[in-house]
């Protein structure tokens, strides 16, 4: 393969004695071992977990999950392909796929936002889109700026939610579309996505350490994962029974507020803060996210006309601002601390010493200055990609067959007796279509 296509290489695939490849496959085995649990937790994260997730529509299950698969592929090659653009060269290894892994969850995420009411060439455009500006916004934030957010909580999350409101605004426009009789979900829907948090809130930990350095600062951000995750459960169930009549449960809450504290936490997750940071952090990101679902999502639809299927504005926006704030905060805070910037030293963390020493409140500008830059950023790219969205080539499927799987899947149920449970405007559509 090598031979044939000189440009790729594949670590640890070919050792040449005193060549840099014999290095590299050297050191891509001896990080096998901690590394590929991790990458196995991601792909259960990405293709199960978040499918199941985006499953709590009652007739877009199976389109939920095929298209998930489908974008999570799709976008994991794409990203690859960029990186061998942008470096001459394309170079395979788990550190490679992970990084292009994470800018298929930025897709992952940003689709939510127009979930059930887009077709699948318009998703797809939308993953080819956002790729690209991804790679670039992470570039400066990260390497230019010198960002702090080993997590993702500003340059995946942060990024990821802004750019699919930006395409729900740009594709939808001011238009206020009443609530689809599909939207409603089932027990039996509501139970799938449900599962789906379960098996993100068990991985997430993983998701926040595979990019740290092995060591203390692995350990630190899965513990500390693990504590915003575990606090902010507890939050969302007392708080959830505080917002509903009856002292309900909303499966809703449940589903989304779980999951906010592993958004706040990745900007932070390596850096040694204590317990009580890491909880508080958890508890008022479940919060906020409880209250954007309550009060704040309903007021964005009533006043700006902003769709938001799956409401990743609660779950990944405003947990993520929320996360930025606090490492620059937490920046603000350890850079007095002389005790703790010895530490950082003396104990390998890998933390540069002016995060912690005298230069800790211009690391805490760059912080913000990072959030702002990936805010403002992919809000105005997914304006221009919802427009793209708009021509007509890319129409989207008409409204009565919206959140229907029947659409993009022959079911046997429907092949054996058509049109039941359709009407017979539906039945006339999905045959033109």
């Amino acid at each position: 393969i090598v031979n044939e296509f000189p440009a790729i290489q594949l670590y640890g695939a070919l050792r040449r004695p005193g060549s840099c490849r014999e290095e590299d496959g050297t050191r891509a085995v001896e990080q096998l071992p901690n590394l590929f649990p991790l990458f196995q937790d991601i792909q259960v994260m990405l293709a199960v977990g978040l499918g199941l997730l985006l499953a709590f529509l009652p007739r877009y299950g199976l389109s939920a999950l095929a298209h998930n698969f489908l974008l999570l592929n799709v976008s994991t090659q794409w990203a690859l392909l960029l990186q061998g653009v942008s470096h001459s060269r394309l170079r395979l290894g788990l550190h490679n796929v992970l990084t292009a892994e994470f800018a298929a969850v930025t897709v992952l995420i940003s689709v939510g936002a127009v979930l059930g009411r887009t077709s699948p060439c318009q998703l797809l455009a939308v993953a080819f889109c956002e790729v690209p500006v991804y790679l670039a916004s992470e570039w400066l934030v990260v390497t230019q700026l010198g960002v702090r957010d080993v997590g993702g909580t500003i340059t995946i999350h942060v990024f990821a939610c802004y750019f699919g409101l930006g395409v729900s605004k740009a594709l939808f426009g001011t238009e206020r579309r009443p609530a689809h009789p599909k939207e409603t979900p089932t027990p039996r829907s509501d139970l799938l996505a449900l599962v789906g948090t379960l098996i993100l809130w068990v991985f997430w930990p993983s998701f926040v350490a595979a990019p740290c350095q092995p060591g203390d600062a692995q350990h630190r951000a899965i513990l500390n994962t693990f504590l915003a995750l575990s606090a902010g459960a507890v939050t969302t169930v007392v708080a959830s029974s505080l917002l509903e009549s009856g002292g309900k449960l909303s499966l809703g809450h449940l589903q989304n507020g779980s999951l906010a504290g592993g958004v706040a936490i990745g900007a932070l997750a390596d850096v040694p803060i204590t317990p009580a940071a890491s909880l508080a952090l958890g508890s008022l990101s479940s919060l906020v996210c409880l209250l954007g679902f309550r009060f704040l999502t309903p007021f964005l639809a009533r006043r700006l006309a902003l769709h938001d299927q799956c409401g990743i504005h609660n779950l990944h926006g405003l947990p993520g601002i929320l996360g930025a704030v606090a490492s620059a905060v937490a920046v603000l805070v350890a850079s007095k601390d002389t005790k703790r910037c010895q530490l950082s030293h003396a104990d390998g963390s890998g933390v540069a010493g002016d995060l912690w020493g005298c230069g800790g409140g211009r690391q805490a500008l760059w912080q913000v200055a990072g959030l702002a830059v990936a805010l403002g950023g992919s809000l105005l790219s997914g304006m221009l990609t919802g427009a793209v969205l708009r021509l007509s080539c890319l129409a989207p499927p008409p409204e009565p067959l919206c959140f229907e799987d029947s659409l993009n899947f022959r079911i046997q149920e429907q092949a054996e007796s058509p049109g039941t449970g359709d009407t017979a405007e539906e039945v006339a559509l999905k045959e033109q279509v």
